[in-house]
């Protein structure tokens, strides 16, 4: 009888109360629950402390959420290191860290879509379209890619709106939401067309390029828009708000996200 009772309650509160939850106020229930928190080594730790600004700035409580994503990430994805390039707590902490930080808003913060994270040294030749890339997503390896040159450049200087890593994972991320039916893929997805419905109208459109914020590469296809402005989002976020204002408050609905700064 317990028991029938248990997966009653289960039942109504997944398939009725969160997802009107999640309607009327946009945001999952909750969204950090971790009854036994995984914990990095010291050495991942210091990293995580000394090379990743998003977390120096978190609170206690915060970073400890933080830390055990993170840990949960290097679990459950291999790197492979390719051309020679050992991989190390920074590779391993620095492009966890740069997942977690794009999915801290959300309950669900793990790829379904990828299974496996490929590190070149630097650029590599990709058999996608036979040229040379910096990264990648690959669903049909499960697979994201990185020239870690590159990638460790897009942290170098941290307002310019490049950032290898939020990039690519912009495009797993935005992937994921339109694939999985969870509460908080369920939410991107419906704000996410929200965002492609503003930046179809033309007047939109045309301030949006006449601004030159974004750059051109942004509006080669609604993929690339996206992971553009997530790089922004992240990076610039005083401009993108002062700028647009409504766009800025849609992708913090989107992906759940709380100011820190």
């Amino acid at each position: 009888m317990l028991a029938g009772l248990a997966f009653t309650l289960f039942f109504a509160y997944h398939v009725v109360v969160e997802p009107v939850y999640a309607f009327l106020f946009r945001k999952p229930i909750y969204v950090h629950f971790y009854p036994f928190p995984k914990k990095l080594s010291l050495q991942q730790l210091e990293v995580l402390n000394n090379r990743f600004e998003f977390y120096a700035k978190l609170p206690v409580k915060q970073k400890r959420y933080f830390e055990h994503r993170v840990a949960k990430f290097i679990k459950q994805y291999p790197f492979y290191g390719k051309d020679g390039l050992e991989i190390t707590d920074e590779i391993q902490v620095l492009i966890a860290a740069t997942a977690i930080m794009l999915t801290f808003g959300m309950r669900r913060y793990l790829f379904d879509v990828i299974d496996k994270i490929i590190v070149y040294p630097d650029i590599y030749y990709s058999t996608i379209n036979d040229n040379y890339h910096k990264g990648e997503f690959n669903p049909a390896m499960n697979a994201i890619v990185f020239s870690w040159k590159d990638f460790l450049e897009g942290y170098q200087i941290s307002n310019d709106n490049l950032n290898l890593g939020l990039h690519e994972f912009g495009h797993v991320l935005h992937y994921q939401g339109l694939k999985s039916t969870d509460t908080s893929s369920t939410i991107f997805s419906a704000t996410y067309d929200e965002i492609i419905e503003q930046i179809r109208y033309p007047a939109n459109h045309k301030r949006m390029v006449e601004s030159d914020y974004f750059r051109i590469y942004a509006y080669t296809n609604e993929f690339e828009f996206i992971a553009v402005v997530l790089e922004h989002f992240f990076e610039t976020p005083d401009r993108f708000q002062a700028e647009f204002p409504q766009l800025y408050e849609l992708v913090k609905t989107m992906i759940n996200f709380k100011e820190i700064r």
